[in-house]
């Protein structure tokens, strides 16, 4: 098994779910320091894939080593980018990223890897050699709001992620007005909780009340937001 490796729990919650959670969090974990002062942040992410939408249907096969690559901003803002690649290593995760510049940002944004050609970074040249042999390229942007808690024991980190949005066909990245669309009903909120080995009881808990609200789900933001592609899959 790679290293760093970490759990994964997800799960699809209503509003009023997400308001008795959220309350026993505040009480129990930190909230993300990066967040405003209603304790949120937006998120961003162009999503890339092949030419055969291989992270797509590997993802709905539920293959279990499988990787999807990303560029990520926060609020809409330049001043830190980056490219991610999760990985998928049957019911575990990793996540590898490097902070890019703008310019490369761009470049990328277009479909063009001839930046990357002379990077030291291993996940860059790892990306240059998939947009050239596998023709990856930048496929659909993802919004939404995140409200996230933290403890440093176990790295765990719970989030809710709302108001989730699709840019359909743009790949306008820093455009704050780019027309987006929602693929989940208003009130759903989605629940993830990450962590390295063990969870304390005391969340255990807490996430015992989630799951009985509702199963554990293999959700995924990327394939929701590429279901309004008008593709058949």
């Amino acid at each position: 098994m790679p290293p760093q490796v970490r759990h994964e729990l997800k799960f699809y919650i209503n509003r009023g779910q997400y308001e008795v959670l959220a309350r026993m969090l505040r009480a129990l974990l930190n909230r993300d320091e990066n967040a405003d002062e209603n304790g949120e942040y937006h998120i961003r992410s162009l999503y890339f894939d092949t030419i055969f939408d291989d992270a797509l249907f590997e993802k709905i096969a539920g293959v279990g080593l499988r990787n999807k690559y990303r560029i990520r901003i926060y609020n809409f803002s330049d001043s830190f980018i980056r490219m991610e690649c999760k990985s998928k290593y049957g019911d575990y995760i990793a996540k590898r990223q490097a902070v890019i510049s703008r310019d490369l940002c761009e470049q990328l944004m277009t479909g063009d890897p001839s930046g990357l050609e002379n990077t030291s970074s291993g996940l860059l040249r790892e990306v240059f050699r998939e947009m050239r042999l596998n023709l990856l390229r930048p496929v659909v942007i993802v919004d939404y709001t995140r409200e996230a808690y933290m403890h440093p024991v176990e790295d765990i980190r719970v989030t809710f992620d709302k108001q989730l949005r699709t840019g359909l066909f743009s790949h306008d990245l820093f455009n704050p007005h780019l027309p987006t669309v929602p693929p989940l009903a208003a009130d759903q909120v989605i629940l993830e909780v990450k962590f390295n080995q063990l969870l304390p009881q005391y969340l255990k808990d807490v996430i015992a009340l989630a799951a009985g609200w509702s199963s554990r789900s293999a959700i995924s933001k990327y394939v929701l937001c590429r279901r309004f592609e008008g593709k058949e899959f």
